[in-house]
């Protein structure tokens, strides 16, 4: 049955349907609000569980696991979903990690955008200088070689259960017959001012006089429908060849201010990779995510075990605070993985690990000679990478640059397949441009901006930087999927991870130490304030610290200032009598769904 908290938003109504395998409910849903807080009281299952950042994707996701399908299958109907109806965050114009764990085995599924052939080191410099970051972004430069949907094919064919075919049902039937549009969708247009020059997403998503869709109006998408027919029919190659690809090629190269080069063969030679995962003990748990060209896992746990080296603190929470105390650590610990991560991380096909071996950047010694470095006082901006190995070549430490966007799919199934999915097109509406796949239908799917990933500066004082642009390149990633395993049993813990750009990683880390040492669960830990650097100043979240805590953080040294930390964790825990408890952002419109 559904959880209590999905039926009060939910009212089921049978609609006709492709009977291609299992029959598809559209729910009639009024998601929760998508800004601001609102608590959530987590959501308890017995053999599988969904979450999901939009409450029709969740429910796409649930109604294939009730008709026989794995944890794989319900991330394909899932992200399809999210494409429409969480435009601003994923879908098939941009990049996703996936971490899959099939009862036995863990395995890492790469489909990070790739830069195209023609790219270069000075692919955002203009008159000498680099671009301003927004230039760069509502551009057709920033766009990379899409790899969601290659990585999701590829990881269909090794594990899905249920036609790849069926899987799109939940998407086209709601693309045709449209959707409710969110709060959370509604506030994200009204605040985009680039989305509005782009000659289809305009006319799409706003009307004559600008104004951008109401909470509650139906949206349909008939070029999406149409498109997600091609590729439930023909599969990916329906996107990377063919008229729909050279739409995407067109829409990029023909920006009216900055055109990008991608180009037919880029889409075409695109592939999906398998990876080695990377997974590290921690106490009495294992912690499996992912290897560069996401910095996410390395990152995450580099702050782990710097803090698990720090004086235990009692008591880290005061009414679902964290102390003063502990938070300096973990800042401190931030500003000293952050500083290794600037200099170091990039596309392993490209950059060379720090002797050889990233596991060398989590070795206990080294993080114990990184601990050491915390002192009372915070060394604020003045964090500087350790060595953890030698390098044949010096890499010169990113300037810091704004990331954005992203979404988060988590899923464990009956049979006990796990999935931890991040999927992003970067920033809100990525690119600002919108294809439509030659249709001449309206709307259609958003194009990434995901090479602004990449340093906008390729050297420094003649040091190259790890993470410059490159042809065929991956720009690092802050992604951080996760899955959880308990070191003795080898049972499955917890799938969780977050969108929010480099705090990604805080927020990751955080809900980690949080389920694993403070006793809370999986809602309750998502439920804690937010605190992160990145170097620099320290931002906290707006309205959810006491100013004593802030003002003694301050004594520290740190540079504080309030601002919206907007994450949208997704996390499903195992329970020790073996059933499951998910919990979803209460910063977002999220929820989970399982039996």
């Amino acid at each position: 049955m559904l959880p209590k908290r999905f039926l009060s938003l939910t009212g089921l109504m049978l609609v006709p349907l492709y009977s291609w395998g299992f029959s598809y409910e559209a729910p009639s849903v009024t998601p929760e609000v998508g800004s601001g807080f609102e608590e959530k009281p987590g959501w308890a299952a017995s053999s599988f569980a969904v979450a999901a950042a939009n409450p029709l994707a969740t429910d796409a996701g649930y109604q294939v696991l009730k008709a026989g399908g794995n944890a794989i299958d319900a991330a394909v109907a899932v992200q399809m979903v999210l494409t429409l109806v969480e435009p601003q965050s994923s879908g098939i114009g941009g990049g996703a990690f996936l971490m899959h764990y099939d009862g036995t085995d863990v395995q890492a599924y790469d489909g990070r955008e790739t830069a195209p052939q023609a790219a270069s080191g000075e692919l955002f410099i203009e008159n000498g200088e680099p671009l301003a970051f927004m230039d760069a972004v509502a551009s057709g430069l920033s766009v990379g070689v899409p790899g969601t949907l290659r990585m999701l094919e590829m990881v269909h064919a090794e594990h899905g259960q249920l036609p790849w075919k069926d899987l799109f049902t939940p998407a086209i039937t709601l693309a045709e017959q449209g959707f409710s549009v969110s709060q959370r969708l509604h506030t994200s247009l009204a605040s985009e001012t680039a989305l509005r020059e782009d000659e289809l997403a305009s006319v799409f998503y706003y009307d004559a006089e600008g104004e951008p869709l109401e909470v509650g109006a139906t949206l349909k998408n008939p070029a999406l429908a149409a498109i997600l027919q091609r590729i439930a029919d023909e599969g990916s190659i329906a996107l990377y060849e063919g008229d729909i690809a050279q739409n995407f090629v067109d829409r990029v190269q023909s920006h009216p201010v900055r055109p990008g080069e991608l180009s037919l063969n880029d889409l075409s030679d695109y592939e999906a990779l398998e990876r080695e995962p990377l997974c590290t003990p921690w106490q009495q748990w294992e912690v499996c995510g992912f290897p560069p060209p996401s910095s996410g896992h390395l990152t995450v746990m580099q702050i782990l075990g710097i803090l698990d080296q720090q004086p235990l603190l009692e008591a880290p929470l005061d009414n679902g605070v964290t102390s003063s105390g502990w938070l300096h650590q973990f800042l401190e610990a931030s500003r000293l993985a952050f500083a290794d991560r600037g200099r170091y991380i990039g596309d392993p096909d490209f950059v060379e690990a720090p002797g050889g071996d990233w596991q060398l950047m989590l070795a206990p010694d080294y993080l114990a000679s990184r601990s050491a470095l915390i002192g009372e006082e915070s060394m604020g901006s003045g964090a500087k990478p350790g060595n953890p190995g030698e390098l044949s070549v010096s890499f010169a430490s990113q300037p810091e640059q704004p990331e954005y966007g992203t979404s988060h799919i988590s899923i464990v199934d009956a049979d006990g397949n796990a999935i931890a999915m991040t999927t992003t097109i970067e920033q809100a509406f990525g690119s600002r441009m919108l294809a439509d796949g030659g249709t001449g239908l309206a709307g259609g799917y958003l194009l990434n901006n995901e090479l602004t990933d990449f340093s906008f500066v390729p050297e420094i004082d003649g040091e190259l930087v790890a993470n410059r642009v490159e042809p065929g390149k991956r720009p690092r990633s802050s992604m951080s999927p996760t899955l959880v395993f308990d070191q003795e049993s080898g049972e499955l813990v917890a799938s969780l991870g977050s969108p929010g750009g480099a705090a990604i990683i805080h927020y990751t880390a955080r809900t980690l130490q949080a389920m694993r040492d403070w006793g809370l669960d999986a809602q309750e830990a998502l439920n804690l304030p937010h605190a992160i650097t990145l170097g620099g100043d320290v931002f906290v979240e707006e309205g959810r610290f006491p100013d004593d805590i802030i003002e003694a953080l301050r004594e520290r040294g740190h540079t504080v200032s309030e601002r919206e930390l907007t994450s949208g964790l997704q996390t499903i825990m195992r329970l020790e009598d073996g059933s499951l408890f998910g919990g979803a952002d209460p910063r977002r419109e999220g929820v989970v769904m399982g039996d």
